[in-house]
């Protein structure tokens, strides 16, 4: 063979086993990537092509499937729309999913290998393939307590109510929300404005789960944490605290006042008990100040701050408390401000170990997977974290957070029922005074045998403004919530 002719030879062999590895590149390796990208229409023909499971809570459709005349045979519907958006998520042709239509795609759409038996069955019987179905932790009653609280002001920010002994979320609301269906349609307009009215960067973005994947300053919800690591660390609640209206942080010419510059009660020190009671923002920087960085932030680490990005299996943001280079810093952190910031869940979870007897449990949204005919394919089994404190300790800081309660004001207490709770009024942005600042309210009820534990943020202060406080704001939305989970409805 002469020269010219190995040449050419040489790069056609070249050329075959470059496309070889191509091929091989993209049908073994991308393939996962590849079948999964919501733009690639082959996948998006045939997933339409079958039913779609269902997204249940209570025995209730929140995400169901219509036959349709269409190019794509089934149309995805969500019965309850924005109530259930953040939880249900959305499933379109065009952005893919998110929530529990994209976390527990592979069960709803029939790929999850819990489903091969019912595959192989449909592919023997010739009947029609179907995903299975979700059934979620969500209590109906307490999710449209939730949902109408907040919007019944038009209120932006985010509900959460757990189950404190298994870890249940009960209700998970974020407003503003959105309408589903509008980004399920299959008409491709209809989708393209809803997204961009849904995702606009000087919108609500309503589409944003506030409840998971946005992170704020506590504020004094914080202090449930600071007071914990007291009580771990041989503090009790007659433990006497400065009583001052304002003190200077440490190594600074800036000084940090109570609500108001308030005195926290009416002598000179104030014990711990009455310094959560009152939110005595200096007696808890001071007592921030004894315990030390470590300890604030073990104690932190305990109940789930500062820990991993987590799955319930909705997507979490790390809640965290930030750097805390100096004393002056760590004073700022004892009461919730500086660089700390959680979720709306983190801050429910601390509410709910407090309930739980100091023992942490794993929240979760799933109650059970089934198949397309309602055989039950797995069910989610509560889960022990860790301890975060101990329960004389955990009983003590309860026993404190009922007189918070009694020192707080706003609507809807309830007769009859003993409620443990500690508001926040969280300070935020670069000119925090001059900005409304955030409303909380974390509780759990009833306080001797708790059978709910609710987080609820109202963003800048809902409609009182500057004059906004946790008490005022939050609080009514946060016991309403309790009163439909307890009470079978609002």
């Amino acid at each position: 063979m002469n020269t010219p002719l190995r040449r050419v030879a040489l790069s056609v062999m070249v050329m075959m086993v470059l496309l070889l590895a191509n091929a091989t590149y993209i049908q073994v390796i991308k393939a996962d990537e590849y079948r999964k990208d919501p733009r690639n229409t082959r996948v998006v023909m045939e997933e339409y092509s079958r039913q779609r499971g269902k997204i249940i809570a209570a025995g209730q459709p929140l995400a169901d499937a219509k036959e349709t005349n269409d190019r794509l045979k089934y149309l995805r519907t969500y019965p309850q729309g924005p109530m259930y958006a953040h939880v249900t998520g959305f499933y379109s042709p065009q952005y893919g999913g998110r929530g529990l239509e994209w976390a527990e795609n592979e069960v709803l759409n029939g790929s999850d290998d819990r489903l091969f038996v019912r595959r192989l069955s449909d592919l023997i019987t010739g009947r029609d393939p179907r995903g299975g179905n979700v059934e979620t932790t969500i209590d109906p009653k307490v999710q449209q307590a939730a949902y109408e609280a907040m919007t019944a002001k038009n209120f932006k920010g985010a509900v959460v109510a757990l189950d404190p002994k298994t870890g249940a979320v009960l209700g998970m609301v974020s407003t503003p929300s959105y309408d589903p269906n509008r980004l399920s349609s299959h008409d491709p307009e209809v989708v393209q404005q809803a997204w961009k009215a849904y995702t606009a960067e000087s919108g609500d973005k309503p589409i944003l789960n506030r409840a998971v994947s946005e992170s704020y300053p506590p504020g004094s919800t914080f202090k449930l944490v600071t007071a914990a690591a007291a009580l771990q660390s041989g503090f009790d609640k007659n433990s006497q605290l400065t009583a001052a209206p304002s003190i200077q942080l440490p190594q600074s010419t800036k000084s940090l006042p109570n609500f108001a510059n308030m005195r926290c009660g009416s002598g000179q020190t104030a014990s711990l008990e009455l310094a959560l009671a009152l939110s005595c923002n200096t007696a808890f920087a001071e007592l921030a100040g004894k315990l030390g960085e470590d300890k604030l932030r073990a104690q932190a680490e305990k109940f789930g701050i500062n820990g991993a990005e987590q799955e319930i299996p909705l997507s979490v943001v790390p809640s965290s408390l930030g750097d805390i280079p100096d004393q002056a810093a760590l004073y700022q952190t004892g009461i919730g401000q500086r660089d700390v910031r959680m979720t709306p869940l983190q801050d429910a979870v601390v509410a709910a170990t407090i309930a739980n007897g100091g023992m942490r449990m794993q929240p979760h949204l799933v109650k059970s997977i089934t198949s397309a005919d309602l055989t039950e394919l797995d069910t989610t089994k509560p889960k022990q974290v860790e301890r975060a404190m101990n329960a004389n300790a955990a009983a003590t800081l309860r026993d404190m957070m009922i007189k918070s309660e009694q020192n707080t004001r706003g609507e809807g207490k309830i007769a009859g029922v003993q409620i443990a709770s500690k508001t926040g009024t969280a300070e935020h942005g670069a000119n925090p005074e001059q900005v409304n600042p955030h409303a909380w309210y974390v509780a759990f009820a009833p306080a001797e045998d708790p059978k709910v534990a609710v987080a609820v943020i109202v963003e800048d202060g809902g409609d009182r403004g500057l004059g906004a406080t946790g008490g005022a704001v939050a609080a009514p939305i946060g016991r309403a919530v309790i009163r439909a989970a307890l009470q079978g409805g609002g």
